[in-house]
Order: structure tokens, then C-alpha cells, then sequence
């Protein structure tokens, strides 16, 4: 007797929310690139406590921000897509750290 495999794929508003997360982060890096290179070409810069800043440099900073999302979008999918994976308020609660003495 053989058996088939089958495999699980996820519901489509599991799948719909992954992509939709990962095209924002996307598009969070591409505007930070955008925005960085406007930055170097027009030389445009940003007072920040008095001191004038690079634009460029909060460009980078917006696509650092971007790829970190989309790092933690990729997990986040590993743990969506398990087949016994279900919403839940506990996975938001506080946890108490204990000191150790």
C-alpha cells in the first residue's frame, strides 16, 4: 500500500497577510533607497538638534528599518504557516523575567 503525501498550505487570509506584510517591507526599503539616493544627488539635508544631517542618512536608516521587517516577516511565516497555528490574546501577554540572585 502506498501512501501520498500531501502537503499543507495554509488558508488564504494567512497567505494574504504574509504577502501584504512583505510588500510593505519592501516597499519600506525601496522608498528608503529612493529617498537616499534623492538625498545624495540634491544634497538635501535635515536639521536634527542643530546640526545639519544627510538626508542619506535617515534614508539608510529607513531601509535598515525595512530589511528588518522583512527579516521578521520571513519568521513570522515559519510560525503562521504551522498547520496547528492559531490567533491567540496569550501569545500578547507580558512575561515576567525572574532575577537571578
Amino acid at each position: 500500500m502506498t501512501t501520498i503525501k500531501t502537503e499543507y498550505k495554509p488558508e488564504l487570509n494567512k497567505r494574504l497577510s504574509i504577502y501584504a506584510l512583505r510588500g510593505l517591507a519592501l516597499l519600506l526599503i525601496a522608498s528608503g533607497t529612493v529617498f537616499s539616493i534623492y538625498s545624495i544627488v540634491q544634497n538635501v539635508t535635515i536639521p536634527v538638534f542643530g546640526v545639519a544631517t544627510s538626508g542619506a542618512v535617515f534614508g539608510a536608516l529607513v531601509v535598515y528599518l525595512g530589511i528588518r521587517n522583512f527579516l521578521s516577516v520571513g519568521k513570522l511565516k515559519t510560525e503562521v504557516y504551522k498547520p496547528n497555528a492559531q490567533f491567540s490574546f496569550d501569545n500578547f501577554k507580558k512575561r515576567k523575567v525572574k532575577k537571578v540572585k
